[in-house]
């Protein structure tokens, strides 16, 4: 059911109506697709990988890129034209395949990959997702991101850091790295600000300023942008909402996901982020944090503002 601005226990709830049947046979489907696809993609990395730098860049990486790409125009296909998604997008203007695009959303399910790729497949440079190290032992789609040059990222915890201090910064120089790599052609760098998906639970544990986000990690966007300077001209501004509750990932594959709502702007990026250095200028940290919660505080807002023009469409739904 449609929630409530004020209930978040029901925003986390997924959505009703799935059929297990169907979600199966989209496992199934899904599974021999992927089996099926990661046949050519072996025979693709293993090209890229006896392949002298400059012709696997020439031909194995584009074979790569098409195999990945194959792969999600199919569930995207699945996504369409079996479960019916139906779609409210809002702002969706500033595309083209041969510019440098840095995107973030909202986390709060697997499915909001696949949502960002319903909205630039195709219409920008296939999107980087920066990854956690852990997902990069999942068969095949885990060496598809590494030989997609997807950034892997580990993560520290503060008990970790304190026994190994030499450790800490570590994981936002591999950031610094993965960005370089992106400067040698157009890149769509997708960052997830809050770094983990929402749920209500993690809201109170870290005690969050806003209703329906996590707060935002600024260290990988200023990164990022750090590293690619003036290749960015915006940052694409990515707001998801799902009317009918966040579904997880087996919801969808269940067909549960039936509404999706997005809203998209983009933020100037202020010229001077590209100089200094984030890690080392205190000053400069701060006003790109500062400008990272502002916009943090307007996407808290976009999302108040959906749950409550949601909730006044509910009588009609059930009457």
């Amino acid at each position: 059911m449609p929630t409530t601005a004020g209930s978040n226990a029901a925003w986390e709830a997924p959505a009703a109506g799935g059929s297990f049947l169907l979600g199966v046979l989209s496992s199934l489907a899904l599974l021999l697709y992927t089996l099926f696809l990661g046949a050519f993609l072996y025979v693709f990395i293993l090209l890229r990988l006896i392949l002298p730098q400059g012709l696997a860049r020439g031909v194995a990486n584009p074979m790569v890129e098409a195999t990945a790409g194959l792969w999600v125009r199919g569930i995207l296909w699945w996504l369409n034209h079996v479960y019916r998604v139906q779609w409210d997008i809002q702002g969706l203007s500033r595309i083209g395949r041969r510019e440098w695009f840095l995107i973030n959303a909202n986390h709060q399910s697997w499915v909001d990959i696949f949502v960002l790729y319903a909205l630039y497949l195709g219409k920008v440079p296939l999107l980087k997702f920066f990854i956690k190290r852990e997902l990069a032992y999942l068969p095949i789609v885990g060496q598809a991101w590494w030989a997609l040059d997807f950034p892997f990222m580990r993560r520290y915890s503060r008990e970790y850091l304190a026994r190994y201090p030499e450790k800490a910064g570590k994981d936002l120089e591999q950031t610094r790295r993965a960005c370089e790599k992106f400067s040698q052609v157009p890149t769509s760098v997708m960052n997830f600000l809050e770094g983990t998906r929402f749920t209500e639970q993690k809201r109170r544990r870290t005690q969050s300023p806003f209703q329906y986000l996590l707060k935002p990690k600024a260290g990988g966007l200023a990164f990022a942008i750090q590293s690619l300077g003036d290749r960015f001209s915006a940052l694409t501004n990515v707001t998801i909402y799902y009317p009918d509750g966040i579904p997880t990932f087996w919801a969808m594959m269940c067909g549960a996901f039936r509404r999706c709502v997005v809203r998209i702007d983009e933020k100037p990026i202020p010229a001077h982020f590209s100089q200094g250095d984030y890690g080392s200028d205190p000053l400069l940290r701060q006003e790109i944090q500062q400008w990272v919660t502002d916009i943090w505080q307007e996407k808290d807002e976009q999302l108040r503002q959906l749950h409550e023009e949601h909730s006044r469409r509910l009588p009609a739904a059930g009457g």
